[in-house]
């Protein structure tokens, strides 16, 4: 297992403008020490974050980004079953992503979702349910799940279908986006599991912020932080200090931050980087790292 000398924990949005305000990154050293927020100064864009991760990260580092990696496909055997063109693996898929959407402004995805064809998978606003939104005979009405969803339950999380793009708590556009962001670093740093974990060098993981927050020992429930105290007392419990500040601080920022602190004991737990289920998903949907 490689030993990574830093942790950077990126919380995504998917909104389509330049500099989305729910883009938060912070940073753990494997030395110790309170996580720290990467700061860009006039807050981040999508291609800022790709930029970062092309020329700029630092060797030997985890990042986690808080997105879906891929969309559902072995529920159906396929991303978008009954389509001719639909892609046989979630790197095939990014590219397509990142074609249809070329247009697009800020890496976002708007052409993707409003595809004439494709739209049919999506739920989208103002009550615009695809009719191929959910599998056929699920046990469930909340979409299609991927495999490492369904295991994300396992710890108490309420996870949702990246084919949904409605709602607070929606990440189907996140994770949209954050494909083509993929896509374009052609590549340069390894996406577990997608691609094999190096045994040196950077590499990419998916993260789910309520996974940290949970081993920090909150409810899956109650998982967001709001105030400097609650950051320090999760902190502590993961076994790190914590940044300096008394008060509010917003969402995006706690998440990353503990998510930093968390990835930096978690990567060394090597039964996180064998799951039980991601034998045959690994390709195609990805996984949630952190997830049983």
């Amino acid at each position: 297992m490689p030993r990574f000398r830093h942790f950077l924990a990126v919380d995504w949005s998917g909104a389509a403008t330049e500099r989305p305000g729910g883009i938060a990154m912070a940073l753990a050293h494997a030395g110790g020490g309170a996580p720290v927020l990467v700061d860009a100064g006039r807050g981040w864009s999508r291609e800022d974050v790709l930029a970062l991760l092309r020329e700029d990260l630092p060797d030997d580092t985890l990042v986690g980004l808080d997105l879906g990696i891929s969309l559902p496909f072995a529920d159906c055997g396929a991303f978008f079953p009954g389509w001719a063109d639909s892609p046989p693996d979630a790197q095939s898929l990014w590219a397509l992503i990142d074609d249809i959407c070329a247009g697009d402004p800020h890496l976002s995805a708007t052409s993707f979702v409003d595809h004439p064809e494709l739209s049919a998978y999506f739920r989208r606003h103002n009550g615009r349910e695809g009719a191929l939104f959910h599998a056929p005979g699920a046990a469930h009405r909340r979409g299609r799940f991927r495999v490492t969803e369904e295991r994300q339950q396992l710890l108490g999380c309420k996870p949702y279908s990246n084919f949904n793009l409605v709602g607070a708590a929606q990440v189907g556009k996140s994770s949209l986006t954050g494909m083509r962001v993929l896509h374009r670093l052609d590549g340069r740093i390894p996406v577990w599991p997608i691609d094999r974990l190096p045994a040196t060098g950077s590499a990419i993981v998916e993260i789910y912020t309520t996974i940290p927050a949970v081993a920090a020992g909150r409810r899956a429930g109650t998982s967001k932080i709001r105030s400097h105290e609650e950051l320090a007392q999760a902190l502590s419990a993961l076994g790190s200090a914590a940044p300096t500040g008394s008060g509010s601080i917003d969402d995006h920022s706690a998440d990353a931050l503990l998510s930093a602190a968390w990835m930096r004991i978690a990567a060394g737990d090597e039964t996180l980087w064998k799951p039980e289920k991601i034998e045959h998903v690994a390709q195609t949907e990805g996984w949630t790292f952190g997830a049983p």
